[in-house]
């Protein structure tokens, strides 16, 4: 039974272009989406803004809100997938109400 969750990470920005923003914003919805275990509804790009303190010599970043439908058990890969991910700051996975 899929359930609905927030996906929210922050995308490093040394160095970055609009193509790596887009294709690691890519990179995520397809972890979300591998194997039909779940599915994004809705992209929400906040867009640059600057860090309330600073992550690893960064002092801005590119935020962005997946608003997605997963299969509690794809939760595990989806997490570490974020977690080594090198062009992602920061995440959190947050369930919601349906």
């Amino acid at each position: 039974m899929k359930r609905a969750y927030e996906v929210t990470f922050i995308v490093r920005l040394d160095n970055a272009d609009e193509n790596l923003v887009n294709n690691t914003i890519d990179q995520v919805r397809g972890w979300i989406e591998a194997d039909e275990l779940g599915q994004v509804s809705k992209i929400d790009r906040w867009g640059r803004k600057r860090l309330a303190y600073e992550i690893d010599n960064q002092r801005e970043g590119y935020y962005v809100l997946m608003e997605s439908q997963l299969e509690p058990k794809a939760l595990i890969e989806l997490d570490r997938n974020l977690n080594i991910s090198a062009n992602i700051l920061r995440y959190l996975v947050v369930r919601t109400e349906e």
